[in-house]
């Protein structure tokens, strides 16, 4: 049995989805970044940053997401492209990281760190802009329906998930394509299996979280 460690709203979504396009058997074991289930000493040996995703799979466990998209697709031999489109899905794949990385520093911000004389609206402000730079580069990229011209793939679930949380930090008003390419990947059925399974929000409450407006100097 494939089972997945998951928290909602996390980048274990990414895997969650993933399962449900190949169409695997699989379970959920759902946790919380507000309890100790991630720092228990189980969970750390399939996790050793006590972080999601982590999925037992094949006799092992695989604890980084990208990796394990790339490895699922591999080895479930779908998702890939064509074999000559193989640098731009190896590309596209890890550009996930790059919007990823804002992500993270937007939400870290906003809603981690609950005291706001801890937050720094310059790097808010900073990172939101960053964010849209890198929403940018799909934009230039998204000339058809999704990343890759032979079609949907694993650097489509992997780019996304990042592009659908970012909306909670950047709009999307002048980025006419990513807005189509996320409603196509809305449309999915796999995508909306994923949904399902995905569980209560655990941590973007608000639909938009806009950044902090600059100071005046007096």
């Amino acid at each position: 049995m494939i089972r997945l460690h998951h928290v909602a709203q996390t980048r274990s979504f990414r895997v969650l989805w993933m399962l449900e396009e190949l169409g695997l058997e699989f379970e959920v074991a759902p946790h919380s970044f507000f309890d100790r289930s991630l720092r228990d000493p189980a969970y750390l040996a399939l996790s050793p940053a006590g972080r999601v995703p982590a999925l037992e799979i094949d006799g092992r466990t695989l604890f980084e997401s990208g990796a394990i998209l790339q490895y699922l697709a591999e080895t479930r031999g779908a998702l890939t492209g064509t074999p000559e489109e193989r640098p731009d899905w190896l590309e596209w794949l890890h550009y996930a990281e790059t919007v990823g990385s804002h992500v993270a520093n937007l939400t870290q911000h906003h809603i981690m760190l609950r005291d706001p004389a801890m937050r720094s609206p310059t790097v808010m402000r900073l990172e939101a802009k960053r964010l849209e730079k890198a929403l940018e580069g799909i934009e230039r990229r998204v000339a058809g329906d999704w990343l890759l011209p032979s079609g949907f793939s694993a650097a489509d679930i992997a780019v996304s998930y990042g592009a659908l949380i970012g909306q909670r930090f950047v709009t999307l008003d002048r980025l006419p394509r990513v807005a189509s390419w996320l409603d196509r990947i809305a449309a999915r059925p796999a995508f909306l299996r994923a949904v399902a399974r995905d569980g209560a929000a655990q941590i973007y409450k608000a639909p938009f979280y806009p950044p902090p407006e600059e100071t005046p100097n007096a």
